[in-house]
């Protein structure tokens, strides 16, 4: 096996600067979300989701962005699944972005609460009918004993929903109402750009720190 402990990678891609920030962490956020597309980042809106159990202990998951404005971000899920059950116990939560291709990461912590019923039906009405079959189909996070249930399932959903499948009663968006923002830019020798947005009344305090 190879020794983990001597890779090694030099991040010079880019830089930071408050100058780049000045029109506060959304606008930041679009341009660099731009940016990644631009770039053919793989999977640019895929973030990690970060939630916390009754027992404190913490979770995460990867899902995609489906939406952002000034209200926050948006993406949808089984309600009834580890991270919808941890979400109804504690709605704060963290986000992350990785684009590996850019030497950029973004973080982003707030309050998460659920989206409107027609926000969630107009988006479950856009998916690809397999998928809107497959959220009927898939008791997520539950034990199941083959891959064999979820197709019997898929079928079974085919026939009773047919070809315009209601959006299930489990299954629906949240979004993260943002309080805090970090941006963080590798740079060499370690010395990375970062810089944070927080939410203090109804204005953002913008700080660099430490890398």
């Amino acid at each position: 096996m190879t020794k983990l402990s001597d890779f090694r990678k030099s991040y010079e891609l880019g830089e930071l600067d408050e100058v780049q920030a000045e029109n506060g962490p959304l606008a930041l956020f679009h341009q660099w979300m731009d940016q990644a597309i631009a770039h053919d980042v793989s999977e640019p809106t895929a973030m990690t989701l970060a939630t916390v159990g009754a027992n404190g202990r913490p979770s995460t998951r990867v899902v995609l962005l489906k939406g952002c404005d000034e209200r926050g971000m948006v993406w949808f899920t089984n309600y009834d699944s580890r991270k919808g059950e941890e979400l109804a116990g504690n709605p704060f939560a963290a986000l992350q972005f990785h684009w590996v291709e850019m030497e950029r990461v973004v973080r982003i912590e707030g309050r998460v609460e659920k989206t409107s019923a027609q926000e969630s039906d107009d988006y479950f009405k856009s998916r690809p009918l397999d998928s809107r079959l497959g959220a009927w189909a898939s008791p997520q996070s539950q034990v199941i004993s083959s891959r064999a249930v979820l197709v019997a399932n898929a079928a079974k959903a085919a026939v009773q929903h047919g070809l315009n499948p209601d959006r299930p009663p489990h299954w629906g968006g949240y979004r993260l109402v943002p309080d805090r923002y970090e941006f963080w830019q590798g740079r060499r020798s370690r010395l990375h750009d970062r810089l944070r947005f927080k939410l203090e009344g109804s204005d953002w305090v913008r700080e660099r720190l430490a890398p």
